[in-house]
């Protein structure tokens, strides 16, 4: 790609940078600047578009934060309000944000960053002056403690350079360097941007938003050493989610396959002793057990433990099983048979776990020992008692097996296993599933500790990803995809019936729309038999990203917008997105 192509592509993913829902700020840093009323902003656009929510009115004031695992924005402040002050001592409005600085009065002063850890101010190389004339700017800006500093920019020193060391504590230096770091961030975007897939023209400036989404979430995280993760959001997820390395290695893989790899690689880590994948790998370490929480989340994960496995025991915390998933969808676009043979060890081991290590009553289907397994951890399914036979699980198991069995003819049995052994436990696996189905409520229904839920949520449509469904099953499921009452709703498809009880359009996992689950539901119909409904569902979801205006954690069914509690610029909305994008692109007319 060429310099101008990558540079057209940064411009547009610039036009939905707005300091509200998505922050100036670098790969690899923790660094991240908002407009100082982004709070408020950032409620506001819950409900309707952003634009709406600002107005017309410019920014004149910044706020800075630091990105920290499990602390809140509020708890991460470095600077309440950073202002530009011009000679008559009013403020200098945000006049454009681009992927490497956010321009004041035309462009007339820069922000810029100085590596991740540092911000540079200055005034840009055509606003300078003599040396023997006077400039009347000044850099302002408040910390949390109240403390006001102003340094005025002078020919000598046109800039001042703000690093954030410990403790979010700022410490600042007159700069003779503006220039050089604004071209080195301008330069690490483009190289970034020249990765960016090339979609469809009406698909294209979302993709490039959702391609600076996963090089803004990408991060450091000390206990890995020098790789790198794409976190969900550096708003309130700085960790790798096992779920969500998943889902952003299917979308990271039509630009950058290497770093695709590296978030599996991450993923599969830390496996215990017995196979388990964990939930999480962060800063600190890993979150695989109820022992790896605090005190009062360990006493209150236990009280809600399982009826069958020993209340007093570590709960396993992991996420679903579709890692041999994402495996083959990453070695679509670029084969790497000696480390694709090195991960499918570990995910046959993983996918052996669920059925020795999470099949708590032993009747051969495994269960969630707790809501954080599922992904889900919301949903009407878990309101009961613990654990709970899932639809999705079994799903997932028998597409898992089916893809081991696929991968071992491909790369071998050493690594993958036996293939007829993992059709054999797929069989069986899909035995166990359709015991889940009602014909009279045409629908796969959750058991909680034995006892049928009656929550109809979107898990029950997941077994359509094993292919193996009888026809008159798939019909039933197709028929609740388009019943109004149920999941056709005007953006869809909800993570709940509209005819359920439980259903909430604002509600996590209670009935917002999710990529994630989209996707699959997508991957479904395909391996169902329904190319065509299958299309439709992907068009219908690039749309619904695109309305609301991008790749938010959920959306309400409804309106169509960002639900009010959801985060935004998530990494795997934005990566699915992509996909999506590149698969539609591609497809035949």
């Amino acid at each position: 790609m060429s310099a101008s192509d990558a540079a057209e592509l940064a411009s547009l993913a610039g036009r939905h940078l707005d300091l509200v829902q998505a922050p100036f700020t670098l790969p690899r840093s923790r660094v991240l600047v908002f407009r100082s009323d982004h709070v408020e902003l950032a409620e506001s656009a819950a409900t309707e578009p952003v634009a709406d929510a600002i107005g017309t009115a410019p920014a004149t004031a910044l706020r800075v934060h630091t990105s920290e695992y499990e602390r809140r924005l509020d708890q991460c402040r470095v600077i309440d309000e950073l202002v530009i002050r011009d000679g008559d001592g009013e403020s200098m409005p945000v006049t454009a944000v681009l992927p490497h600085a956010i321009e004041f009065a035309g462009g007339a002063v820069t922000l810029t960053f100085a590596g991740t850890a540092a911000l540079t101010v200055g005034l840009a190389a055509v606003g300078r002056v003599a040396t023997n004339e006077r400039i009347e700017t000044t850099v302002e800006w408040t910390t949390p403690d109240g403390a006001r500093t102003r340094v005025e920019l002078t020919a000598e020193a046109p800039a001042v350079r703000l690093s954030i060391g410990p403790e979010r504590r700022v410490r600042h230096e007159a700069s003779v360097l503006h220039d050089r770091d604004a071209a080195a961030t301008r330069s690490l975007w483009a190289d970034w941007f020249a990765k960016c897939p090339i979609v469809r023209d009406d698909l294209q400036s979302m993709t490039a938003f959702c391609w600076w989404v996963l090089g803004a979430n990408i991060v450091e995280l000390p206990s890995l050493g020098e790789a790198r993760g794409v976190v969900p959001s550096k708003i309130g997820y700085v960790g790798v989610w096992q779920w969500d390395a998943y889902f952003i290695a299917v979308g990271l893989r039509h630009g950058d396959p290497e770093l695709a790899r590296e978030q599996l690689e991450i993923a599969f880590r830390f496996a215990s002793a017995d196979g388990q994948l964990p939930d999480v790998v962060h800063e600190q370490g890993v979150l695989a057990t109820s022992d790896d929480l605090p005190q009062a989340d360990r006493d209150r994960l236990r009280r809600a433990g399982s009826q069958i496995a020993d209340p007093n025991a570590p709960v396993p915390l992991t996420k679903p099983p579709l890692a041999a998933w994402a495996l083959a969808k990453v070695l679509e676009v670029e084969d790497a048979p000696e480390w694709a043979r090195e991960q499918l060890t570990t995910i046959r081991r993983s996918q052996d776990w669920w059925f020795v290590g999470s099949d708590l009553d032993a009747d051969g289907m495994p269960e969630y020992g707790h809501p954080y397994s599922s992904g889900l951890d919301d949903s009407p399914i878990f309101d009961g008692p613990l654990p709970t036979t899932a639809p999705d699980l079994g799903a997932y198991l028998v597409l898992q097996d089916l893809e081991l069995a696929r991968l071992a003819e491909r790369y071998g049995t050493d690594a993958a296993g036996d293939s007829a052994a993992h059709r054999a436990r797929a069989e069986r696996t899909l035995a166990l599933l359709l015991e889940l189905w009602s014909g009279a409520s045409g629908r796969f229904a959750a058991r909680a500790a034995g006892a049928v839920v009656a929550s109809d949520a979107i898990v029950g449509l997941m077994p359509l990803l094993t292919g193996r469904l009888p026809a008159d099953v798939v019909e039933a499921l197709v028929g609740a995809l388009g019943d109004p009452e149920r999941y056709g709703l005007p953006w869809t498809v909800p993570t709940v019936s509209a005819s359920d009880p439980d259903f909430s359009p604002e509600r996590m996992w209670r009935g917002p729309v999710w990529v994630n689950t989209n996707v699959l539901i997508v991957e479904g119909l395909r391996a169902s038999g329904h190319p065509e409904l299958a299309r439709a569902l992907a068009e219908r979801t690039v749309a619904l990203v695109v309305h609301a205006g991008g790749p938010h954690e959920y959306f309400n069914p409804l309106t169509g917008r960002k639900a009010r509690t959801a985060t935004t610029a998530f990494g795997w909305s934005a990566a699915l997105f992509i996909d999506l994008a590149v698969g539609l692109t591609h497809l035949p007319d």
